[in-house]
């Protein structure tokens, strides 16, 4: 073998390793940045801050995200891609149109429950009017994922005879986002004006059945008039 051989024997397997430590970094840029557009918004979160957090500098963070406005559109895709996997990867095909619906609604429960970060951001990019989400090229594969599920059980649902004609699945995802988003989101104020704090793991069962409950009831309800 050549020297010229060897060269480019080391170059390509070195390849793979120099991929895998740009992904790891930017992975870590992302979970930096995550918590800190969450707790402070977008306003509040600084470039520098999260470069002196992370194992880089603000440099390579503007070369992998172009900037501020680029490094928090891709973590609000990759928190929005999250949730869209786990609703893709639902297989609902062996269970009953009711236990499949409850089971997409525990799922999106639980997620939520764990990545309030998730919840904070919604919220943050809704105090922004979604200026920055509408700016993302991949806004148009955020939906579907989730929308396809519930179409094809609501659809099942209604072969069945069961679920109501006059809901879309674009309804079903309001109602189901409406209570996960609540439970995070006004945890502080429901608690000061209640005295009753939503994220009390004791209380977390009891809200995770009564989500589904009140999503069949909605769906099994005689259609309006």
């Amino acid at each position: 073998m050549t020297t010229a051989d060897r060269i480019a024997q080391s170059a390509f397997s070195d390849a793979p390793a120099k991929q895998r430590d740009a992904d790891r970094t930017r992975a870590q840029i992302l979970d930096v940045a995550t918590a800190d557009f969450a707790n402070l918004g977008y306003d509040g979160a600084r470039v520098d801050d999260i470069a002196a957090k992370t194992s880089t500098t603000k440099r390579m963070i503007y070369y992998y995200f172009g900037g501020k406005e680029g490094l928090y559109i891709a973590v609000l895709e990759r928190a929005y891609a999250g949730i869209r996997a786990l609703e893709a990867g639902l297989d609902v095909e062996g269970l009953e149109p009711a236990s499949a619906i409850r089971r997409l609604a525990e799922l999106t429960f639980d997620h939520h429950d764990s990545h309030p970060d998730f919840v904070r951001l919604v919220a943050i990019e809704n105090i922004h009017r979604g200026e920055h989400l509408r700016r993302s090229t991949a806004l148009a594969g955020l939906a579907t994922p989730a929308l396809d599920v519930l179409s094809t059980i609501l659809e099942r649902g209604r072969k069945a005879g069961v679920f109501r004609e006059d809901v879309d699945s674009l309804d079903v995802h309001m109602v189901i986002s409406a209570y996960c988003i609540f439970r995070t989101a006004n945890r502080y104020t429901f608690e000061a004006i209640f005295n009753r704090d939503l994220l009390d793991p004791r209380r977390r069962a009891h809200q995770r059945r009564l989500l589904g409950d009140l999503v069949l009831e909605f769906l099994t309800a005689p259609a309006s008039a």
